[in-house]
């Protein structure tokens, strides 16, 4: 008896390996069209496996791609006979009627598949991807649909139906089906948002929001529909709407105003600062001072309160006296100390350049930068601030003394190469032309890529000019000008460059003078008229060393400013193909890609 066991045990070994190996060599001529041997094998493999599925399929498909139809039948209804409950043979059946063109049996095939369904969620499953496979959509979805009757849950297939009907193009139905997939699993939530991102567009929202609504009437306590009607309303850059929904489930769920926080930043940092400063107020007013988020609420608030008013350069001086008052209430509130030296830093800044009381600016730097502990960053990026606004009243060596003390104590980081870049700029608006030049080499290299660009820009510029007349008359006024751009003088800056171009009407700079000249528009946010100077470098001054600088800004302001994004795209391609040498020609080629719809990783 045991040696019988043991010839069994050795023929098994021995039968198992040439099982495999005619699998493979099946699958090879499968693979290679040679259907003929390949059925013969899987013939052979599918009686030797008892009756394996796979090798039964694979078996009919090489019958069928040798028009064996008739011999397809046969094996069908013997496996049939076999496996009366196998509703996948009626799909196989199904396919070989398509094959003879008898649609109506082929379709009397599927939907007795369907109909034979068993109570078993695998099978149910299994069926509608034989469909799915076929791009049988229809068949599928009444598959699913069938399954949710047997199972008598209507949510059970729910994601597989909105996925199915999403292929269809039926965005209703595809909408109504992922709202009840994360109704029954809400752990699915960023799936069906990551699909609705992909495939939806802004009038597909809309259909969204509708249903959405439609769920909160039914069920107006599940938290789920404000939810994603919120994220709904911020992929339509609604964020009023937006903040009406998280504002309601705060009030609801008894938060202390993170949801309503997070909100706030998306819209602030999406410019709508209407809404953030509604929502970052909501947090300071409903809160109060027990709210973990109240400080940073009231300091966002402040802040975009300030870029609301400062972005656009058209304030009135009453507009920037009663911001200011606001940052005095929060030191006030708040205290000044190191805590709030950030906000000290942006009043500064607002004194300086908006409402030009450099002494007052001064004064808060300077305080600032002496309180105990202080971030030392934060602490840099005052003594930059401080030395500008020196700068700006013309004292030079207080501000190159602050620049140069950042500079030695952050010597390989970012801090200190944009000291070192304010320092040769400095040279550069001082009129020590060939000093700044040789900065600004160095500079190059930064491993900061707006420093090093900035660097490189200025560099090419100065040599360029450099040297044209005995004087430097030309470039001096030029300096002027552009330094009385960084003070926001914009009316002084018109004038220094009007007196240039007067002066020096052949000067190579006259590219520079119109390049300015869009840059000061820019500022103001007169697109138009910043895209006009643009135009004219381009139409004028292909050959000049602005020309890239020109293409890419006004590429940039049709895609951004002025809403023609052909154009945009047009003149993106113009300048990485005409322009390949120019550093900004790989930012166009992104650009480019994007706006054509490549996927860009």
């Amino acid at each position: 008896m045991k040696r019988i066991a043991f010839l069994i045990l050795i023929a098994t070994c021995f039968t198992l390996p040439l099982s495999a190996q005619d699998a493979r060599l099946a699958q090879q001529y499968y693979r290679d069209g040679e259907y003929e041997k390949a059925a013969a094998m899987y013939e052979e493999l599918y009686e030797r496996s008892n009756y394996n599925n796979f090798y039964f399929d694979r078996y009919v498909e090489s019958l069928l791609a040798m028009d064996a139809y008739d011999e397809s039948e046969k094996v069908i209804k013997k496996h049939m006979k076999r496996d009366p409950d196998n509703v996948q043979l009626h799909v196989m059946y199904g396919k070989l009627y398509e094959r003879r063109v008898e649609d109506e049996k082929a379709q009397e095939q599927f939907q007795l598949a369907i109909k034979k369904l068993p109570k078993d969620q695998y099978a149910i499953t299994k069926l509608a991807n034989s469909f799915m496979s076929l791009t049988k959509y229809d068949l599928a979805i009444a598959t699913y649909e069938r399954g949710s009757e047997l199972l008598r849950d209507d949510q059970a297939f729910a994601y597989n139906l909105g996925e199915l009907y999403r292929r269809k193009g039926d965005i209703p139905k595809m909408v109504e089906n992922y709202i009840n997939s994360i109704e029954a699993n809400p752990g699915r939530v960023n799936s069906v948002r990551s699909v609705f991102q992909r495939y939806l567009n802004e009038d597909d929202y809309r259909v969204v929001q509708a249903q959405l609504y439609k769920k909160l009437q039914e069920e107006p306590d599940n938290p789920l529909y404000p939810e994603m009607l919120a994220w709904v309303f911020v992929q339509q850059k609604d964020y009023d709407g937006a903040l009406r929904q998280v504002r309601a489930l705060d009030r609801r769920m008894r938060e202390n105003g993170g949801r309503v926080f997070r909100l706030a930043e998306i819209a602030a940092n999406d410019k709508d600062y209407d809404a953030a400063i509604k929502a970052y107020d909501y947090i300071v007013e409903e809160k109060g001072p027990q709210s973990t988020y109240y400080l940073d609420a009231k300091r966002e608030s402040l802040r975009c309160k300030r870029r609301q008013l400062v972005d656009g350069y058209s304030y009135t001086p009453e507009q920037l006296r009663e911001l200011e008052q606001e940052y005095e209430s929060f030191l006030t509130e708040f205290g000044r100390s190191k805590r709030t030296a950030n906000i000290i830093l942006e009043l500064a800044e607002l004194e300086a350049l908006y409402i030009n009381d450099f002494d007052e600016a001064i004064a808060l730097l300077q305080e600032m930068i002496d309180y105990p502990n202080v971030n030392p960053n934060v602490q840099a990026e005052g003594k930059l601030a401080l030395a500008d606004y020196y700068l700006m009243q013309g004292e030079i060596w207080e501000a190159t003394l602050l620049y140069s003390q950042v500079d030695k104590a952050f010597k390989e980081d970012q801090l200190g190469h944009e000291a070192r870049f304010r320092n040769a700029r400095l040279s550069y608006y001082a009129g020590d032309f060939q000093w700044a030049q040789a900065q600004f080499d160095v500079l190059k290299a930064s491993t900061s890529k707006l420093i090093s660009n900035d660097a490189l820009d200025l560099s090419v510029f100065i040599m360029d000019n450099l040297g044209l007349d005995t004087t430097e008359a030309a470039l001096k006024l030029y300096a002027d000008a552009d330094m009385l751009v960084f003070q926001n003088r914009f009316e002084d800056a018109f004038l220094k460059l009007d007196t240039l171009k007067q002066q020096f009407p052949e000067h190579s700079l006259v590219d520079d003078v119109l390049y300015l000249k869009a840059r000061i528009h820019n500022k103001k946010q007169e697109y138009e008229r910043s895209a006009e100077y643009l135009q004219q470098i381009l139409d004028n001054h292909r050959d000049e060393i602005r020309a890239d600088n020109a293409l890419f800004r006004l590429a940039e302001l049709y895609e951004t400013h002025l809403g023609n994004l052909d154009k945009a795209k047009e003149l993106y391609e113009k300048l990485f193909i005409e322009f390949s040498n120019s550093t900004l020609a790989v930012e166009a080629r992104k650009r480019y890609r994007i706006l054509r719809g490549d996927d860009i990783q």
